[in-house]
């Protein structure tokens, strides 16, 4: 497997920012200096499991795949199907080992509950529709609370739970969206997708609800009190990209429009991200 099939099969851009979310979880949870051994194992384990995740989906995806994106590494035959889950298989051990060395019992136990659930969404929950949606965007969630786990602080912390809150929605927000792209490959595997079983038009509305409850739990640590200058001064950029994005996808529902919205969000929320590191300082 060369390192083009290698990078197109874990998605390292994906991986980094659910690795930096750790961090974010574990400087928003205890200001206080955390050892720099913590921060990067940390940033390993959430990079390491979102791209077991990852490795996994193209494993299970193949035959969506070869309808929706035949130029994917396994669809393509650049990868077997073995080769890819002998990569996720080596991604997840290395992500659990990072949360063992952690030596927290709790954080071990957040590590193997994502990892469980990544699994559960590619094996079976992902032709459940809106709940398989659910269960991808809690994997935007969940690296904020184990951020806060591992650093030893709290992680009933209220500006870490509304920024756990505010991924978790765009995600289930860019899920449902996404969905409408991919209707030929969902119908050929059984996905309940909310594009498929009520319309592009209602899953438009669907995700650009989403968006714009991630939109309105942004602005909850501001109105509280809780967030720093940073983070109100920045946590407009965000938040204009979301709004846009709904706002497209309610006017255009096809395929090519999807798939636009579907990038962008990604877009959204690498700036969300860096927004919450500049609210975790």
């Amino acid at each position: 497997m060369g390192a083009s099939e290698w990078i197109s099969i874990i998605r390292p851009l994906n991986c980094a920012m659910v690795g930096f979310a750790v961090i974010v979880g574990e400087f928003v949870s205890r200001p206080a200096q955390i050892p720099p051994i913590q921060t990067a194992l940390g940033f390993m384990t959430g990079f390491f499991i979102c791209a077991f995740s990852m490795a996994v989906n193209d494993v299970y995806d193949v035959e969506v795949d070869r309808v929706n994106q035949p130029g994917r590494p396994i669809p393509s035959g650049a990868v077997s199907v073995g080769g890819a889950a002998r990569l996720s298989a080596l991604m997840l051990a290395a992500g659990v080992a990072a949360s063992f060395l952690s030596l927290n019992a709790a954080a071990v136990a957040i590590a193997l509950a994502y990892a469980f659930l990544s699994w559960l969404y590619n094996s079976k929950a992902k032709r459940e529709g809106i709940w398989g949606n659910v269960i991808v965007a809690s994997s935007l969630a969940i690296p904020f609370v184990y951020g806060g786990v591992i650093s030893g602080g709290s992680i009933f912390s209220s500006l870490l739970l509304m920024m756990a809150l505010t991924s978790f929605f765009a995600g289930v927000g860019r899920e449902v969206v996404k969905a409408i792209a991919d209707v030929a490959g969902d119908e050929k595997r059984g996905v309940r997708s909310v594009a498929l079983t009520k319309g592009s038009r209602a899953a438009a509305l669907v995700g650009a609800l989403f968006f714009l409850l991630a939109v309105a739990t942004s602005w909850v640590p501001i109105i509280l009190g809780m967030a720093n200058i940073i983070y109100t001064a920045s946590v407009f950029l965000p938040d204009a990209i979301f709004v846009y994005l709904a706002i497209s996808i309610v006017r255009r529902q096809d395929r090519e429009n999807a798939l636009a919205v579907k990038r962008r969000a990604l877009i959204g929320m690498l700036v969300g991200l860096f927004v919450f590191i500049g609210g975790a300082l």
